[in-house]
């Protein structure tokens, strides 16, 4: 349902600015490379207070 909603604001968006938008390289480049990197990084960083915290409690 909620994509319905969506895809209903988008076509009337799209009839209410028919003119195309213009990426900008920078912030597709963000999207695409930098929240996967945040992600990662921050896997890695909170991955290692988690392991401490198991190993203590199986002893």
């Amino acid at each position: 349902m909620l994509a319905l909603l969506l895809s209903a604001l988008l076509v009337a968006a799209g009839q209410h600015w028919p003119q195309p938008l213009e990426p900008e390289p920078l912030a597709v480049w963000a999207l695409v490379l930098g929240l996967p990197l945040l992600m990662a990084l921050r896997l890695l960083i909170g991955d290692r207070g988690e392991s401490s915290d198991r190993a203590q409690g199986q002893r």
